[in-house]
């Protein structure tokens, strides 16, 4: 399994730039294994792409063998291009708290390990501050049965995940780990969001 080629990474990084010029924007997030993450997002309405990859970290290119190891400081994470005429920010955020254990530090489930911190990589300063203010209104509210540890951090550099773990849940939908821990989160997903669905 190999990262993607330098002309699939420059097809990405083209995909992204024309579509910001279309008033699209991007978010980053961590929570947990992207394989999960990647499958929830992909329903919404007004999310136009969505990439696993890489971040946070201090290692140029990592494959997912040595972000697995814990030793290169990224996370796993998707990065999502969105219409923010269609859907929020807000909402986003929304999703990625309801959509995993903010409350468990470097741990989602039967993951562990820095690699699957829970983390909002932030693109804008506004980005920064609606995280930050719904992360203290979340912990205001006693939603959670214990302290938000997620992280709210600028985001820096995307690394893209070998292809074999782009639109993965759709492709392999009878792995083991895809039967056992992505329909339960897909389904609790799909009632607490059903008019954001796409059609």
């Amino acid at each position: 399994m190999s990262n993607p080629s330098e002309q699939e990474l420059a097809e990405h990084e083209k995909e992204i730039e024309l579509a910001q010029g279309d008033g699209l924007q991007k978010a980053t997030f961590g929570n947990g294994c992207f394989w999960c993450t990647e499958a929830v997002f992909q329903e919404l309405k007004g999310v136009k792409a969505v990439f696993s990859g890489y971040s946070g970290g201090t290692q140029a290119n990592p494959t997912y063998e040595e972000v697995c190891s814990g030793t290169t400081g990224h996370a796993e994470v998707v990065q999502i291009t969105f219409d923010p005429k269609i859907v929020s920010f807000e909402t986003l955020l929304e999703v990625f708290w309801k959509t995993h254990d903010p409350t468990t530090l470097n741990r989602q489930g039967p993951d562990s390990g820095t690699q699957y911190r829970s983390v909002v990589f932030y693109h804008t300063e506004e980005q920064k501050k609606l995280a930050e203010f719904y992360k203290a209104k979340l912990d205001e509210a006693n939603a959670f049965p214990a302290p938000i540890v997620t992280e709210i951090t600028r985001f820096e550099k995307f690394f893209a995940a070998e292809i074999d773990h782009q639109n993965f849940y759709n492709n392999n939908g009878n792995h083991p780990y895809c039967r056992r821990m992505i329909p339960p989160k897909l389904e609790k997903f799909r009632q607490a969001f059903a008019d954001k669905l796409r059609k």
